[in-house]
C-alpha cells in the first residue's frame, strides 16, 4: 500500500526557521525517519514539498491516478484559509483515500490566526503539537486506517464467496 505524504509552505525551512517552534530537524530527516517506519512495516512512501496552493492541490487530485492509497498532510499556513486545498481533500471522501493532517506545533496554542483548520472537517484525524514526531503519530495512524480498510476488504470478499 502506498502512502503520500504532502508537506505545504516552508516547511523546506525546516532546522533553520523558527527552531524555537518547530526543532532542528530538517525536513529531509523527517522524511528519512518516516520512511524507514513504512517499509518496516510494508509500505511505500512517497514525499512532495510545494510552497504554492495550486501545486499542493494538483498533488492531492494525482493522487487518484497514482494509486495512492492514503495522504498525510501538512498544510502548513495553507492551513487556515485553502478552500482550494480543503475541496480537493473532500473529493477523496468517496474513492476513498483517506487523509490524516499533521502539525509540528500546537495550532490550538499560537495566534488567533493559527488556530482554526479549514482541513480538519474534512480528514480522517489531526495530529498537532508533537514536532516532527507529529509525523511520526500521522504514519501510524495512517498505517492502522489502512490496515483496517484491507480487513474490512478481505472480509467483504470472504462473505462474497460464501
Amino acid at each position: 500500500m502506498k502512502i503520500k505524504v504532502i508537506h505545504g509552505p516552508n516547511m523546506n525551512m525546516l532546522g533553520i526557521r523558527e527552531v524555537n517552534i518547530y526543532g532542528p530537524m530538517k525536513l529531509e530527516d523527517v522524511n528519512k525517519n518516516m520512511e524507514v517506519v513504512a517499509k518496516q512495516n510494508g509500505f511505500e512512501i512517497e514525499f512532495y514539498q510545494s510552497n504554492h496552493e495550486g501545486d499542493i492541490v494538483d498533488a492531492i487530485q494525482e493522487s487518484i491516478t497514482d494509486k495512492t492509497d492514503g495522504i498525510i498532510i501538512n498544510p502548513a499556513a495553507l492551513t487556515h484559509y485553502s478552500i482550494a486545498i480543503r475541496d480537493a481533500i473532500a473529493a477523496l471522501r468517496n474513492i476513498p483515500i483517506p487523509v490524516v493532517e499533521v502539525h509540528m506545533s500546537n495550532i490550538a496554542a499560537r495566534e488567533e490566526f493559527r488556530q482554526k483548520s479549514l482541513i480538519s472537517p474534512v480528514v480522517a484525524g489531526t495530529i498537532s503539537g508533537f514536532g516532527p514526531f507529529s509525523y511520526h503519530l500521522g504514519l501510524l495512524s495512517m498505517m492502522q486506517i489502512l490496515n483496517e480498510f484491507k480487513m474490512a476488504k478481505e472480509a467483504q470478499n470472504n462473505q462474497q464467496k460464501q
